[in-house]
């Protein structure tokens, strides 16, 4: 038995594609026979990273009943082969919001012999009640070596770390609104964008707070990443986000009306309606005061947000990959 993972046709690697990389990685170092499979020759490719999963081209792809076929959730076609040679064929939701996208005219999911896997609790939940099937977890792991508390202080002017790309025209809303709220040199803005896991890292180590603008989210990994570096995060969920986050006010303005699986950690960031602009920046102006009052609602976010990353270890993820896929 063989476990083949399609790998999209992707110019650069995104933190969907990313893990799954990562997930092939794993079972190939534990000796399972794994195989990342490339639909485009001229597409992003994995390199330099020591014991990796070979890649097999599309063409050379030869499946058959007992191996497994496991294709993100957003590349419904690429079951095909999985599905005519009869093999174990997964969908793995990273995404909620493309579960549904990609499905050609007149075909549902109740009439594909396919399981799920979910990248989060929110995720399973959102399966659960569209398509009625469970889904199991398999969330994504932060590397501790990349990202991680840098030894120099955190002082002078307030830096916020966002990601343009993300909703770009509501970031900028919350910028401005913000600004009108606390005056334009309140805060340094810190765009994110152009850099490799290192730059990032380096970037989240040397700001205050990390502002999510992206949604919708499976699993949003900047804010694990941010956490992970001693940021502040405040911002959007993309739904996916409450498999972790969690309100760090008393009493906030937005409460998720759908159940919350338990954790171990207490409130992580000060976290918005999706959309909700005037909220976010109530949120950011919120964080900025903590840290500059030094406050000790700052220094427990700050410390639930430590345990938040920690639990998305590469051993926890490894322990997953090869509970599920083992």
């Amino acid at each position: 038995m063989k476990t083949c993972i399609f790998l999209p046709p992707v110019s650069k690697p995104t933190g969907g594609i990313t893990v799954l990389r990562q997930i092939a990685d794993i079972l190939h170092a534990a000796g399972r026979e794994t195989y990342l499979v490339a639909r485009d020759r001229g597409g992003w490719r994995p390199g330099g990273l020591k014991d990796e999963a070979p890649v097999l081209e599309w063409d050379d792809l030869q499946l058959a009943p007992g191996d497994r076929w496991l294709v993100p959730e957003g590349w419904v076609n690429a079951l095909a082969p999985g599905l005519d040679a009869g093999a174990d064929c997964i969908s793995y939701v990273q995404n909620w919001a493309y579960l549904f996208s990609s499905l050609p005219q007149g075909v549902t999911w109740d009439r594909l012999p396919v399981r799920f896997f979910s990248v989060s609790d929110p995720v399973r939940q959102f399966i659960a009640e569209t398509v009625g099937r469970n889904a199991p977890e398999l969330r994504p792991g932060i590397d501790p070596e990349i990202f991680h508390q840098g030894d120099a202080a955190r002082n002078g002017k307030i830096r916020v770390a966002y990601m343009p790309r993300k909703n770009k025209s509501l970031a900028a809303q919350i910028i401005a609104a913000f600004e009108a709220r606390c005056g334009r040199e309140r805060v340094r803005w810190v765009p994110v964008q152009g850099m490799d896991a290192f730059g990032v890292a380096d970037t989240l180590r040397n700001s205050h707070i990390f502002l999510m603008t992206g949604f919708p989210e499976g699993c949003p990994l900047p804010p694990l990443e941010a956490m992970a570096c001693g940021c502040l995060c405040t911002g959007f969920s993309g739904y996916g986000g409450w498999d972790y986050m969690r309100q760090a006010e008393a009493a906030p303005r937005f409460t998720p009306w759908w159940p919350l699986r338990d954790v171990s950690w207490g409130g992580n960031g000060l976290w918005s309606a999706d959309g909700d602009v005037l909220d976010a920046a109530l949120c950011l102006e919120t964080a900025v005061k903590w840290w500059e009052g030094q406050t000790p609602e700052l220094v427990e976010t700050l410390k639930n947000a430590r345990l938040t990353a920690a639990a998305y270890s590469p051993q926890t993820q490894r322990e997953a990959v090869l509970r599920l896929l083992g």
